[in-house]
């Protein structure tokens, strides 16, 4: 696996860019981009619970859903990953409550890794699928949710790789980098 670490935040920590497939990376955890149910769905959220096995929906169902902007843990399974991060972002509705909700996301994403001494987490673009969240409104949100969050943890050591499927979001983000 190779990042492009043409980015980095102005603290130890590194915000790190990949394409390609999120179930496939071995880091300490892979942030799920769930719904409300936990229940498994379509798109990335279909596609941890189909890679991570039936133990995910198992322990899953113990968790009694989870509320947007939030985030819950659980194990990784069958993934490379120990663990995984669930959050629901908000569907997009133009309003400004979306980007507060999304950048809660990544935030309440971030205290969990914290929480539980995870070291590396990957992201993957959270609402920009069926939740309809542009992604080159939710890009930016992302990177500055994420550089917000490292400055005010700049005492804990982690990793944030933000993983693109589509060329499309890498070429974003990568310009997105380039600006800072």
């Amino acid at each position: 696996m190779s990042y492009d670490t043409r980015y980095s935040s102005k603290t130890r920590s590194r915000i790190l860019l990949e394409k390609g497939d999120i179930t496939l990376l071995d880091c300490d955890a892979i942030v799920n981009a769930a719904n409300k149910t936990l229940l498994g769905g379509g798109g990335v959220d279909g596609a941890i619970h189909r890679a991570a096995g039936p133990e995910l929906l198992a322990e899953c169902r113990t968790l009694n859903g989870c509320e947007t902007g939030e985030a819950k843990i659980t194990g990784g399974y069958k993934l490379k990953a120990d663990h995984v991060i669930h959050t629901v972002g908000p569907v997009y509705s133009g309003r400004p409550e979306d980007e507060m909700l999304l950048s809660n996301c990544y935030w309440n994403s971030l205290d969990l890794a914290k929480k539980h001494n995870i070291h590396s987490i990957a992201f993957p673009g959270i609402s920009t699928g069926v939740y309809g969240y542009p992604q080159e409104k939710a890009a930016p949100i992302a990177l500055a949710a994420t550089n917000k969050w490292l400055s005010a943890n700049s005492d804990y050591f982690i990793d944030v790789i933000l993983c693109s499927y589509s060329q499309e979001a890498y070429d974003l983000y990568m310009s997105l980098v380039q600006l800072t």
